[in-house]
């Protein structure tokens, strides 16, 4: 315990040395604060944009590319009002997408070094670390006194906060804040003790929180580091990837986590009469979410089964709306799902959710030609993480593209300032580089 403190004073001192930069400091605070309320990170995003005022004539600002496709999705997403089929969701989103504008413009005028990047993601990781260190020891403590081991698993669940982290985080949004700081300490060179425990610190923790597609791919990349990126000896690569390995199967084996992925694979691959029946509610398979001409308000939606039921429900809408080019508009895709629910005679509450799904939700509201931007967007992302051989960058750019695949994380303010930030860090300074060059 004293190495870390010594560690983590060590870290401090170093932010503090960074004072003379204030954009900088800000940036950091912006990103440290991204799990706090939201009050608090946009205060830090207007003192941000404050400090980045002050110091105007001291910079260039200088045009990014990479950085212009962000606000191009913006001026799409506020444009969409006019042809929006809710225009009060619409007008009310826009706020919230903000991100997408001012972050850009500010990182084409900060202009943050290759060190800035490195000590941008040193302080955040930490900052992840103290984040873990709070939610457990509030785990702990709530566990003494209630004896409820859901305090050490996943979120809370409607009213009942009673999990890992609340549910207004969302465990599996938390699994990628957390994953991507893991990175930080388990590709750095040369490791210290404390720099070991903290990775394994991480790693308990994102197992704890039992998100199935994070897990999955934090697996996969971490392997794939271990048979290609690493310097080590063969030997000492073969050992800490069985290290790892058993960290992982220790962590799936407890029983709640174990349940979690137990249950979603028996219902993701039972039969057309196969659902398993309990206390009167019947559970969705996938095929039945794909089929089934009718539901009842008993029926449950395990995870992946509910998400392909959106899937389904985005295929109905492209055939009866003129959505293809344009979309229903910003935030306005709620009104059809809420028709959908009643026609398919769904349990109150399920057509309020979003498609869970970041690419369907920008095809359905933005149309074509938001989901190319999109796409465009990631594909960049991940062209130059493997160009610039960043294997930090190029763990946020998978963990995103898998992320989309079963969350509409940039509905959420969060999101955004987590997505559009890291992005920035990641892509400023590349582009800029190469148009140099």
């Amino acid at each position: 315990m004293v190495n870390i403190y010594n560690y983590l004073k060590s870290v401090f001192q170093n932010i503090k040395q960074e004072s003379d930069n204030s954009s900088f400091i800000f940036i950091a605070l912006l990103l440290a604060t991204i799990p706090l309320s939201l009050a608090v990170n946009n205060t830090v995003l207007i003192l941000l944009i404050l400090s980045v005022l002050v110091n105007f004539k001291k910079t260039n600002f200088q045009i990014n590319w990479v950085l212009i496709l962000p606000i191009l999705v913006f001026l799409l997403m506020s444009i969409s009002y006019f042809w929006s089929i809710d225009k009060t969701q619409t007008l009310k989103s826009i706020p919230k997408e903000l991100g997408f504008l001012l972050l850009p413009l500010l990182f084409m005028k900060v202009q943050i070094s290759k060190t800035d990047k490195e000590k941008l993601l040193k302080y955040y990781s930490f900052s992840m670390v103290i984040l873990v260190v709070f939610f457990l020891s509030r785990a702990i403590i709530r566990f003494s006194i209630n004896q409820d081991t859901r305090a050490f698993f996943y979120h809370g669940e409607n009213d009942d906060d009673f999990g890992l982290v609340p549910k207004l985080l969302n465990a599996i949004h938390v699994s990628v804040f957390v994953a991507v700081a893991f990175f930080y300490f388990f590709t750095k060179e040369l490791k210290s003790k404390v720099d070991i425990f903290l990775s394994l610190l991480l790693v308990g923790f994102l197992i704890l929180l039992s998100s199935k597609n994070i897990i999955l791919v934090f697996i996969i990349l971490v392997l794939g580091y271990y048979l290609y990126n690493t310097k080590s000896s063969n030997k000492i690569r073969i050992r800490n990837l069985m290290i790892f390995i058993v960290v992982i199967a220790v962590g799936l084996s407890f029983g709640k986590i174990r349940n979690r992925f137990q249950e979603e694979f028996r219902n993701n691959l039972s039969s057309k009469t196969s659902a398993t029946l309990q206390n009167g509610v019947h559970n969705i398979s996938i095929y039945e979410a794909w089929n089934n001409e009718t539901f009842s308000p008993n029926d449950y939606f395990p995870g992946t089964a509910f998400r392909v039921y959106q899937i389904r429900m985005f295929f109905e809408l492209l055939k009866e709306e003129p959505i293809l080019l344009k979309g229903f508009g910003l935030n306005a895709s709620e009104k059809k799902l809420l028709e959908k629910e009643k026609k398919y005679n769904l349990y109150n509450g399920y057509g309020s959710f979003n498609f869970h799904n970041q690419y369907i939700q920008f095809f359905a509201e933005l149309g074509v030609i938001g989901l190319s931007l999109l796409l465009l967007i990631l594909a960049k992302n991940i062209k130059n993480a493997i160009n610039n051989k960043d294997f930090i960058h190029f763990s946020f750019a998978v963990l995103m593209i898998s992320l989309f695949l079963t969350e509409s994380f940039l509905s959420r303010q969060r999101g955004i300032v987590f997505f559009v930030t890291m992005y920035c860090i990641f892509n400023a300074r590349v582009d800029s580089i190469n148009s140099k060059s």
